[in-house]
């Protein structure tokens, strides 16, 4: 069996695609995958170190761009098209699923006029661009979380967001013994980091450090802010693990115990898998505001505590971390109702249904 998984330009788009694609070759031994995504840095981190062929086309996203961009977008989509069906028609796929980011579109369209079913999967509470325009053609829509768009309810799922198998196994596994009375703060800003998150977590480890709250923090900056942040937790005598990126988020989710991140579907998931509760503030500039919808879903599910940035200073970041660490009752609830809301069986629901669709493909083939 050929499966073509396609997506990328952010981790929400990768690790779900990466999440299924390992489930659909350890539960199918002859299964071989290719992974289409975009040429960027970050795909490539990603996908590293896994059994995945891989290829990418050049294509450009339209939404949110100037009428230059996408007017170039628009007039590169028959060469993307060209170049996706060439590789299909070398790969030969079964099926080819579509996580998500503008790669999509002509790879997903290419499959199409060669026949060959499509699948697609939404994270987000509010569709983008790509999947809505996509839901037309694919066979499957898979769903993370309720949406409010009208996707066609006959071949619609509400499977969950696929969570790698590393995060699942740490969710199952004992909690590392850490210090009595410290707790670890743990940042994440998106695959790329986050100024903003970045500043304002700054601002309250300094009102906290002058408090004398005992907090370790994981801080997860991005490129542009590394220095600065190793610095001002170096001058505020606040012990610290920070860096661009980290690999082993299993291994950083087991050690956390409270979570501030912006509000990107994917990570929702797997904090959710791993029962963390979390301090969101979602990305004011997302398209169509989907992170401040990602976030309303788990803050009124009682995991979470949405933060409006534009909203919020250093000082009621500190506010609001305290008045989570120093309620442990209310601290135990948000962790077992984001618990609660995790789907650690999402993988294996779009992986059956997928089997199933390839199955149906091939009985009316014959």
């Amino acid at each position: 069996m050929r499966i073509i998984v396609t997506g990328g330009g952010t981790g929400g788009h990768l690790f779900p695609g990466i999440a299924l694609a390992t489930a659909m070759q350890e539960h199918l031994a002859d299964c071989r995958v290719l992974f289409i995504g975009t040429r960027r840095q970050l795909d490539q981190q990603a996908l590293a170190g896994y059994d995945f062929e891989l290829d990418s086309i050049r294509c450009l996203g339209l939404k949110g761009m100037g009428t230059l961009h996408r007017l170039q977008s628009v007039m590169q989509l028959p060469r993307a098209v060209l170049e996706a069906r060439k590789i299909l028609r070398r790969f030969k796929p079964d099926l080819v699923f579509g996580v998500g980011g503008y790669v999509t579109g002509p790879v997903l369209a290419a499959a199409r006029l060669q026949g060959v079913p499509v699948c697609i999967h939404e994270q987000n509470s509010v569709p983008g661009l790509a999947n809505r325009m996509l839901a037309r053609i694919a066979r499957r829509i898979f769903l993370s979380i309720p949406c409010g768009y009208p996707f066609p309810a006959g071949k619609t799922v509400l499977a969950g967001n696929p969570v790698r198998r590393e995060i699942i196994k740490a969710a199952a596994a004992a909690r590392p013994a850490g210090e009595p009375q410290q707790t670890t703060l743990l940042v994440l800003g998106g695959s790329q980091g986050a100024h903003r998150v970045n500043t304002l977590v700054m601002e309250a480890m300094q009102q906290l450090g002058s408090q004398g709250g005992k907090v370790y923090c994981i801080h997860q900056t991005g490129k542009a802010d590394l220095d600065e942040v190793k610095s001002h937790y170096a001058q505020l005598g606040i012990r610290a693990e920070v860096d661009a990126f980290f690999q082993d988020m299993a291994g950083l989710y087991r050690r956390a115990d409270l979570v501030i991140s912006r509000a990107g579907a994917t990570t929702l998931a797997e904090l959710a898998v791993m029962g963390l509760p979390a301090l969101l503030i979602p990305y004011p500039y997302a398209a169509d505001d989907h992170q401040k919808t990602n976030a309303l879903y788990y803050q009124a599910g009682g995991g979470a505590r949405m933060l409006l940035e534009h909203e919020l200073s250093g000082e009621k970041l500190a506010r609001e971390i305290t008045s989570v660490l120093h309620d442990p009752e209310e601290f135990h609830t948000m962790g077992e109702k984001m618990k609660n809301m995790g789907r650690p069986g999402a993988t294996g629901i779009i992986l059956a249904e997928c089997l199933r669709l390839i199955e149906e493909t091939r009985h009316h083939a014959v």
